[in-house]
This record gives C-alpha cells, structure tokens and sequence, in this order.
C-alpha cells in the first residue's frame, strides 16, 4: 500500500492536481478502476483501466484533451499496472 500524487489534467474531473491516492500495489484491476501505471519510458501515470486486451490495459484519462494515454502509447503489459487506487485521501477525502 503506498500514496500517489496526481500531476497534470488527464484525469479531471474525477481527480485533480494535487490529490493524494491511496493505492493498494499488486491488485489486478477490473475495467473501470483507476490504476497506477508505467509508461514504456518509465514514467509513472494515474489512468482509468478502460479494457483487458490482449497485448496489456487499454488506460485512458478521464479528460480526453489532456494528458497522454493508451491512445498515443498503446496498450500497457499487466506487469506495468502497479496498482489500483482505492480512495482519494486528500482533499475532500472519497473511495474510488
């Protein structure tokens, strides 16, 4: 179990710059969740797990006009799905 921090837009409006995550590592996800990812290039990235493909998750942000996502990238193997977001601890705490 760890703590993530959002960046950028990619997943407004359902987080924000700044929101703190709870996420649980080593949970496989479920289409729908929103995951803690590896980019190929190693950047680590908050996505909604759209769809289980053959190649890996299909990840996209929740804001299509911002962000980068499986749409430029590809599909991400299972391995690079670090974990699933379970709540927004901060602020305006919630479960995802």
């Amino acid at each position: 179990m760890g703590v993530a921090l959002v960046r950028g837009e990619s997943m407004r409006p359902t987080l924000g710059p700044g929101d703190r995550l709870l996420v649980l590592y080593g949970v496989v996800p479920r289409a729908g969740q929103v995951v803690l990812a590896r980019f190929p290039d190693g950047v680590l990235v908050i996505k909604r797990a759209e769809e289980r493909r053959t190649t890996g998750w299909w990840l996209r942000g929740d804001n299509p006009h911002a962000g980068v996502d499986s749409r430029h990238r590809g599909a991400i193997p299972d391995e690079d799905v670090v974990g699933v977001v379970r709540a927004r601890l901060w602020p305006r705490p919630r479960l995802l």
